[in-house]
């Protein structure tokens, strides 16, 4: 039998932590969003869209790496996009905020 659909953010969030329960796996996720960020901020200065699909290749590229090579897991992209994008940019947020310790050790996961 398949698994239950996550029907909510807020049931996706706990879920996607556990997709990240390694630091490198985390490390990668951050270091590729670090690297979309400054892609959507020169995409914009240079008016030159083209670096926003640089900036995605390079966001999955080091995100699927960590999945793939370090996590051994699927990425959650593949059947929840919109929530992964959203997820991904709010793990970059609460680490800017220094909250992102916290929140892991919310979900039991030692960060």
């Amino acid at each position: 039998m398949g698994r239950t659909r996550i029907g909510s953010f807020d049931e996706f969030w706990p879920f996607y932590l556990g997709q990240h329960r390694k630091r490198l796996t985390r490390t990668l996720h951050l270091l590729g969003t670090d690297a979309a960020a400054v892609a959507i901020v020169a995409a914009a200065i240079q008016r030159k869209p083209k670096l926003l699909l640089l900036g995605l290749v390079v966001v999955y590229a080091f995100a699927w790496v960590g999945h793939f090579f370090v996590e051994h897991n699927r990425p959650a992209t593949f059947q929840y996009p919109l929530w992964s994008l959203v997820a991904d940019w709010k793990m970059w947020a609460l680490r800017l905020a220094g909250r992102l310790p916290a929140e892991l050790r919310r979900h039991g996961i030692e960060p």
